[in-house]
């Protein structure tokens, strides 16, 4: 629960957050670039996002082997002042023996010897605890920590206990605004994609393409499985050229130069079962127009609606035949999305949609 803001400390926060134009500030320090293009500063948070099996840990490992050596890994090129060189690396989802693994994977980056622990890098598994915890945990480390510079949190989601709550989506990212402001920290955290098109999950994804400074995204090559691409999905500064590596001998990633980095067209699965509330409502707000336009959806027969539904989620890329548009609106109907009476479908506006895990 927040703390209720009282009339003493709210003269107290008052003095902190007026700003006048005879204030002075200073331009955010850079502490990450790639090819020239600010990726990461000093009181912001940024993203890798992918899907599963795109390697986004390798990606992670990279940064944070760049941010304690100082040099140029792959190619994040990091310029953290001396008293922000520890970084703080928080694991939500894997067990000890795999976060160990990360950490020598790491240790072999930078060229650490094997047995060495670097006192720069604090690694915390945070796996056994609940997201409530884990926020906690966070930011009382963050607290107790002077020097620190980076931040990893490799499981932003696991921070939420709903991933479609907007509430608590609003809720973690404002956690990080105040993190990085406060602690005039630079936190990168890792984030998956949609199995079935290219956007961040949930109403957690939302919020972090609105707030986050850089969101990569890191995606297999199409023409070789064993290459991963890391691509500018979203920079303030200007876009940097996307570039490719590949897992070498050692198990460290490594930079793949001259790859065919040009996508090809591919036909996704259409899981509707799967997909979120947020991208349902988007494609029948196509189907159907938004509430201003038609606030009460007139009835419609068997194959208007089937052609209405055809359209709307085509324009999430979901061009099926009508077999797959038949086998939606069985779904949709189970979900009281849509309500038949006596052969008319009508769409009802303010459904309620139940999430995968508690079907």
């Amino acid at each position: 629960m927040a703390t209720r803001i009282t009339k003493e400390n709210f003269h107290k926060i008052w003095k902190l957050i007026v700003v006048r134009v005879t204030d002075a500030f200073t331009t955010p320090p850079v502490v990450f670039k790639i090819g020239g293009s600010t990726v990461g500063t000093l009181g912001n948070f940024s993203a890798s996002t992918g899907k599963g099996k795109s390697k986004k840990t390798f990606n992670v490992c990279a940064i944070v082997a760049a941010a304690l050596s100082g040099k140029t890994v792959l190619n994040y090129e990091p310029s953290f002042p001396e008293d922000k060189r520890r970084v703080l690396y928080f694991d939500t989802e894997q067990s000890s023996y795999h976060c160990h693994k990360v950490l020598e994977r790491i240790n072999k980056l930078v060229g650490y010897p094997p047995d060495y622990d670097c006192d720069l890098i604090d690694f915390v598994m945070l796996r056994e605890y609940s997201p409530i915890e884990r926020r906690q945990i966070i930011e009382l480390a963050l607290d107790e920590r002077p020097g620190v510079g980076l931040v990893i949190i490799d499981g932003l989601r696991d921070l939420l206990f709903d991933i479609n709550s907007s509430s608590e989506a609003a809720e973690v990212i404002g956690l990080l605004m105040r993190w990085t402001s406060l602690y005039n920290i630079h936190i990168h955290t890792v984030l998956h994609l949609n199995k079935g098109d290219d956007n961040v999950r949930g109403h957690i994804g939302t919020e972090l393409n609105h707030k986050a400074e850089t969101i990569l995204q890191i995606c297999v090559n199409d023409n070789d499985s064993t290459i991963s691409e890391v691509h500018p999905a979203m920079v303030r500064d200007r876009d940097f050229v996307p570039f490719a590596f590949r897992i070498n001998n050692e198990g460290l990633p490594e930079i793949v130069n001259g790859v065919d980095m040009t996508h090809k067209p591919k036909i996704s699965s259409f899981d509707y079962e799967n997909m979120t509330e947020e991208l349902h409502r988007q494609a029948l707000d196509v189907a159907f127009g938004t509430d201003d336009e038609n606030p009460e959806s007139p009835p419609l027969s068997y194959s208007p609606l089937l052609k209405r539904l055809a359209v709307g989620y085509k324009s999430l890329g979901y061009s099926r035949g009508r077999n797959a548009q038949v086998n939606l609106l069985k779904f949709l109907l189970s979900q009281g999305i849509i309500s038949c009476f006596d052969r008319n479908y009508v769409y009802n506006r303010d459904f309620h949609y139940v999430p995968p895990s508690e079907r």
